[in-house]
């Protein structure tokens, strides 16, 4: 499918859009859930990865396919390793065959877990065979990937002794790490983080919990992109708080810099976002180390603003879902950006043109797809394989015709 994009602004009138629950509370709540099943959850993601691992969690003695799940390969590596009489085969897409899992694999078998590579060493596809893991102390590099790290704290309670994990070297995105410890601990479960060791006590039992998953910071991101590049538009986002545990809340900060205005609304639970009268800096710095998933949506702003910037701290966007900061040369430059990356970072020269006309790749990414959208303000765009939204919003394209964007979709295109 493509999504064909024209040149245009929106209607002035302000505009409700409701994102559903974040991503990354749903996965992490899910995993709790099945250890502890009077846990309700509200407010759930509906993106394709939380349903793929809703889904897996079902099956005990089977195969389980979380396709392009990232999040959901780490925390089921985790979760059937613990999970005594369990026997999966673990798998997903090629690009997900691509992607290392050896430093979780590692951490788990230091712990008794039995999980062997059917393929290439340190990739999936796993064989896991869940027994009851005695031992409860663990090291782990910290600095490749969050998710590795609250694989480990989220099956923590299962274990019949808990677990130490000890970090080794600089951590990366913490306030994944956070979110997860706070969820914990939002359920009556002993954790704490403390001096590079987290520490999370053994939990039979919890007592019943509702919990209102809060939408998605990552998706209001492409809003604020919006905003940013419109003349003059405002925007109502719900449902969100001021006291975020997502890390991506920082946008509120980080797109002030760009010109939008947040305002919330706590008895509503909404975030109004508009224009702001500032003056545009030639060009911005930040390091995006705690925040990395908000690298392609700053940096597509940047250009349509024709601001420079550089963005630091990018390490982990060479093992998502693409390798994100080559996939970002490659389409910036097409439409006329000057742009260099290393493995960490992304400089971007402020723009002198925008071509017109042009066709985005995604490369089954969904945060190209959706990073690119907003820069249909400037020029008319074509987003190839646009159904890739569909991983972490698949209301997407329909939320973006509701804003007065000229969207048509061509589901005669795959």
């Amino acid at each position: 499918m493509k999504a064909i994009l024209e040149r245009g602004n929106f209607p002035e009138k302000n505009i409700k859009i409701n994102i559903s629950g974040s991503k990354s509370e749903s996965n992490r709540m899910l995993i709790l859930q099945a250890q502890f099943p009077n846990i309700s959850i509200e407010n759930r993601s509906e993106s394709d990865d939380t349903k793929v691992l809703l889904e897996g969690l079902k099956i005990t003695n089977g195969t389980v396919d979380v396709h392009h799940a990232g999040t959901a390969m780490r925390f089921l590596t985790a979760y059937f390793a613990a999970k005594d009489g369990a026997e999966i085969i673990l798998t997903g897409s090629q690009r997900m065959q691509e992607r290392p899992i050896g430093i979780l694999v590692d951490a788990l078998k230091s712990l008794g877990a039995a999980i062997d590579y059917l393929k290439n060493d340190g990739f999936p596809p796993l064989k896991i065979k869940g027994k009851e893991l005695q031992k409860d102390k663990v090291k782990l590099k910290a600095n490749v990937s969050s998710q590795y790290i609250s694989a480990l704290m989220l099956v923590a309670p299962m274990l019949p002794y808990g677990l130490r994990i000890s970090l080794e070297e600089k951590t990366t995105s913490v306030p994944y790490i956070e979110m997860t410890l706070s969820l914990l601990k939002s359920l009556g479960i002993n954790a704490s983080f403390d001096n590079d060791e987290i520490a999370i006590s053994s939990t039979k039992k919890i007592e019943k919990h509702t919990v209102i998953v809060e939408s998605d910071w990552s998706s209001a991101s492409y809003f604020y992109s919006l905003v940013a590049l419109s003349e003059t538009c405002e925007i109502t986002l719900g449902s969100f708080s001021q006291e975020s545990m997502q890390g991506d809340s920082t946008l509120v900060q980080l797109y002030k810099s760009l010109g939008v205005s947040t305002v919330f609304n706590k008895t509503e639970k909404t975030i109004s976002l508009s224009k702001a009268q500032t003056e545009l800096p030639d060009s911005l710095l930040f390091d995006l180390s705690n925040t990395p998933d908000l690298a392609q949506t700053i940096a597509v702003t940047c250009f349509g603003l024709r601001i420079g910037c550089k963005l630091t701290g990018l390490h982990t966007l060479k093992i998502k879902e693409t390798d994100r900061l080559l996939a970002l040369k490659n389409e910036l430059e097409k439409l006329g950006a000057s742009i260099h990356v290393d493995d960490n970072s992304l400089s971007l020269e402020k723009a002198t043109k925008i071509n017109f006309n042009k066709s985005i790749e995604t490369y089954q990414d969904h945060r190209m797809a959706m990073a690119f959208a907003p820069l249909s303000l400037k020029t008319n765009l074509t987003i190839n394989n646009a159904e890739v939204v569909s991983k972490s919003y698949p209301n997407f394209w329909k939320d973006i015709q509701k804003m007065g964007i000229l969207c048509v979709l061509d589901v005669s295109s795959k």
